[in-house]
Formats: structure tokens, C-alpha cells, sequence
């Protein structure tokens, strides 16, 4: 699926495509209320654990929306999902430290906020 909405983490020496789809985004709403709150409860949880949940779940979330998109379009040839044990298995606390950035990159690609603004056109009011 590699297209500029997408961010990029290797685990367990695979390289995974990270994408925030419409469905991510309900999820996260769900569990943390919106976008905005997700961010303040993954980069500033003060309990280790509780920090390395989340991010295991974010990214599997992640991970998983071009795994769904691409089952969609092939039901006879699917693939199999990542899984939060998976992940636990095949990372590193400190590698899930380095998958912020990716994290971050998926989120920023997919709300648009690289967006560039245009040039405003020539409907103003004369005033």
C-alpha cells in the first residue's frame, strides 16, 4: 500500500506499514476520548507499564489497517494480523521507545496536518 500517508517500524526484523485509517481513528476515540487526549496519555504516562501497553496496542492497531485494507481486497489470499503478543515477543522495551516517531509520523500523515494551505483566491469582499 506504500503511499505518503504511511509511517514504517521493523519488529522482529519485518518491516510493518503503519497507517491511521477512519476505522484507527474510532478506535482510539473509544478508548481515549480523541486524538488529541492520545497523545498526552501515550508520551506522558508516568507508570512503565501502563506506557508500554499502550504503545503496543497503538501500534498494533496501526499495523494492522493495511493488513485489513489489503484482506479486503484479497479475501482469497489474506494475511495474518500482527498480535500485542507478537509484538511483546519480538520488540524491545527500547525499540518501543524508537517506534514514538513512526507513531507520531502515522498520526500526523493521516489527520492531514501536513497539509499545505493554499493561496487564498481572489473571492474577497472589496471592503
Amino acid at each position: 500500500m506504500d503511499d505518503d500517508r504511511s509511517a514504517w517500524v521493523k519488529i522482529g526484523g519485518d518491516e510493518y506499514e503503519m497507517l491511521l485509517t477512519t476505522r484507527a481513528t474510532r478506535e482510539i476515540g473509544k478508548k481515549y476520548g480523541g486524538l488529541s487526549n492520545l497523545g498526552e496519555k501515550l508520551f506522558s504516562s508516568e507508570n512503565f507499564e501502563m506506557a508500554l501497553t499502550e504503545i503496543i496496542w497503538l501500534i498494533v492497531l496501526l499495523v494492522n489497517q493495511p493488513i485489513l485494507i489489503h484482506n479486503l481486497k484479497n479475501k482469497d489470499n489474506p494475511k495474518e494480523l500482527l498480535t500485542e503478543d507478537e509484538v511483546e515477543i519480538l520488540t524491545s522495551p527500547a525499540e518501543l521507545a524508537t517506534f514514538r516517531e513512526a507513531i507520531t509520523a502515522a498520526m500526523q500523515k493521516g489527520t492531514g496536518r501536513n497539509v499545505r494551505s493554499e493561496p487564498e483566491s481572489g473571492n474577497r469582499s472589496a471592503g
